[in-house]
């Protein structure tokens, strides 16, 4: 496939998912997605990864979620429409769809990808989850599923695998324990641990502060 037609394949998944997110409020959005495809090219590049598996992976990573979409989650069936419409090949979308499959935090069950590229997206993933925005969408995530902000009595469970995390229901605060906070150490690339870092003391900071208002101490 030439670059021209490569081109006009991200245009038109960029397209697709500006309407497929029109109106989705949980923080995994269109523009969660951009930054994530944005962050991933630039990983991509330093690693010398295969640009256009990555900007694709990156741009479908989240169609088939199953938060958003969960009769199309099993067989990734939005994004394999997507890419078959689009001429893709067989093996390509095998390819997109091993890295989307990959990319999830699931507790104990959270897996390294088999691929730079899988990493690349994962790791842009992982980072727009963590610092401000991270805050950000950690909250507005937990509006939209009814969480609580903070209970002192319930107590972040830690260990959990795939299945316990998904039925798992608990406060925002403890989402930055059960999962945020742990982001920081399963980056892949060497670019992303180094902004992990930073954003993960961002993250630290607005806890010891939320916990000084809390309790009316500042």
């Amino acid at each position: 496939m030439d670059s021209k037609s490569e081109e006009k394949i991200i245009n038109d998944a960029i397209e697709y998912i500006k309407d497929f997110f029109i109106n989705e409020y949980s923080g995994h959005d269109y523009w969660h997605t951009i930054r994530v495809y944005r962050t991933a090219v630039k990983l991509a590049e330093k690693e010398n990864a295969d640009l256009f598996v990555v900007k694709l992976a990156a741009l479908l990573h989240d169609i088939d979620d199953v938060k958003i979409s969960p009769l199309t989650a099993s067989g990734k069936l939005n994004a394999v429409m997507f890419m078959s419409e689009h001429g893709i090949d067989q093996e390509t979308i095998d390819t997109v769809c091993e890295i989307i499959d990959e990319n999830s935090f699931k507790g104990l069950d959270s897996v390294v990808p088999v691929t730079i590229e899988g990493k690349c997206v994962q790791d842009a993933d992982r980072l727009d989850a963590i610092g401000a925005i991270g805050i950000a969408r950690a909250f507005t995530y937990g509006g939209s599923r009814r969480r609580v902000l903070y209970d002192p009595g319930l107590k972040p469970e830690m260990e959990m695998n795939e299945a316990e995390y998904r039925r798992h229901m608990s406060t925002t605060v403890n989402h930055f324990y059960e999962k945020l906070l742990k982001l920081k150490d399963m980056m892949n690339t060497e670019a992303a641990k180094k902004l992990a870092e930073h954003r993960d003391q961002v993250m630290r900071e607005y806890l010891d502060e939320f916990m000084l208002e809390w309790e009316g101490n500042k």
